[in-house]
C-alpha cells in the first residue's frame, strides 16, 4: 500500500522541485559499520550473516520513513513497508536480480530468502522482470571480496529511478571489531544526509542487538 504527498504542503516541496531537475540527482556515501555482536548472533541462530544483515537493513530502513518514499508520475509517494531487490550470484560467476518480500519475523524472512537463492541458483540470466522491478524495495548488493571506501552504480538516466540503492563490502578485523563498509546511494529529492544518519545509526543499533 501506498499514499501521495500533498507536495503543495509538504515541508520538502521545495528540495524535491531543485532535486528532481538534476541529471544526477543520487548523492553518496560510504561508513562502516561494527559487525562483531552481529556476526556472532548470526552465527548463533543458524543463519548466514549475509542474510541476517540484510533482514536488519531492512528493519532500520523501514523505520525510517523517506527511505519508503518514491517518485512515481511526477508525485511522491510513501510505501507502507518496503521490501529487498539484491543481486544474488551464481556458482558460474554470473549474478541475477531477486525479490525478498520483508517480514519481522526473522526465520519467515531466512525462509524466503532461501527460496529466492535457490530459484537464482538454478535458473540462468539476468532476470530483471516482475517483482523484480518494483519500487517498493531496496536495490541490494554484496561486494565481500572487498573492504571498499568508495562505491558508484552504474545508472540509466533514462529511467526515472528513485530507489535507495545499498551495498555492503567485506568483514576486516580491526582491532578486534569485526567492521564492514555500507554504502548509500540515494535520491537528493526524497533524503540529505540528515536521513541517511538516521539509518546508520539505526542499523548499528540493530546489529548490536
Amino acid at each position: 500500500m501506498k499514499q501521495i504527498i500533498d507536495l503543495k504542503n509538504w515541508k520538502r516541496r521545495e528540495h524535491f522541485e531543485l532535486f528532481r531537475q538534476y541529471e544526477e540527482p543520487f548523492w553518496g556515501i560510504v561508513a562502516e559499520v561494527d559487525c562483531t555482536q552481529a556476526f556472532a548472533k548470526a552465527k548463533q541462530l543458524g543463519v548466514s550473516f549475509f542474510v541476517y544483515y540484510l533482514y536488519q537493513s531492512l528493519r532500520a530502513v523501514n523505520e525510517v520513513e523517506n527511505f519508503r518514499l518514491r517518485i512515481e508520475d511526477n508525485q511522491v509517494v510513501l510505501y507502507d513497508r518496503i521490501h529487498a531487490s539484491a543481486t544474488l550470484g551464481r556458482e558460474d560467476e554470473t549474478f541475477a536480480f531477486s525479490f525478498i518480500e520483508f517480514s519481522n519475523d526473522l526465520e519467515t524472512f531466512n525462509e524466503t530468502m532461501l527460496k529466492e537463492m535457490d530459484v537464482v541458483k538454478n535458473t540462468t540470466g539476468i532476470r530483471l522482470e516482475g517483482n523484480n522491478l518494483r519500487a517498493d524495495v531496496i536495490h541490494f548488493s554484496a561486494i565481500p571480496w572487498i573492504h571498499f571506501t568508495g562505491l558508484s552504480h552504474a545508472r540509466n538516466f533514462k529511467v526515472n529511478d528513485s530507489v535507495p540503492k545499498i551495498s555492503f563490502g567485506k568483514l576486516s578485523d580491526k582491532e578486534g571489531k569485526q567492521m564492514m563498509p555500507v554504502s548509500l546511494h540515494v535520491h537528493h529529492a526524497l533524503l540529505d544526509g540528515f536521513h541517511a544518519g538516521k539509518f546508520y545509526a539505526l542499523f548499528q543499533q540493530l546489529l548490536d542487538e
